[in-house]
């Protein structure tokens, strides 16, 4: 089992980010551009783990040199239910620098799209209260 798996399934926030490269690009099933950056992805991913109801992996898939990783997920969002995929690519160093997530139904998807849109403040609050810390601490 993938470690961002199991962090994930634990709703263990410091492990997922942990998991995540200081460069980790994500790409969004309901956003036009990708993210970049750890600190940014973190604070999205705590806010899927806050509007996904029953979250629930349901299959695994890994390429041979364990470098790419697909996720199979279940869930519901405003009793819509949802089914995604995360697609994982892992650095040298095993942190993750490259994370896709596809969702469908549309219907899910465009739930998935207003539940995150009412989150889009508190995750730029807290990736910006974060970027300060990491800056105060250098």
């Amino acid at each position: 089992m993938h470690p961002f798996r199991s962090a994930v399934e634990a709703r263990d926030e410091a492990a997922v980010e942990a998991l995540l490269a200081d460069d980790v690009v994500f790409t969004s099933p309901v956003a036009f551009r990708p993210y970049r950056g750890r600190v940014v992805t973190a604070a999205i991913l705590r806010a899927v783990i806050r509007v996904f109801e029953d979250f629930h992996y349901v299959r695994e898939i890994a390429d041979a040199s364990g470098a790419d990783h697909a996720l199979v997920f279940q869930a519901r969002v405003d009793g819509k239910q949802i089914t995604g995929c995360d697609f994982l690519r892992v650095d040298s160093e095993g942190k993750i620098d490259d994370l896709m997530v596809m969702v469908r139904p549309l219907s899910a998807a465009t739930a998935l799209a207003a539940r995150m849109g009412e989150q889009f403040e508190r995750i730029e609050r807290e990736a910006a209260a974060q970027l300060e810390r990491e800056a105060a601490d250098r």
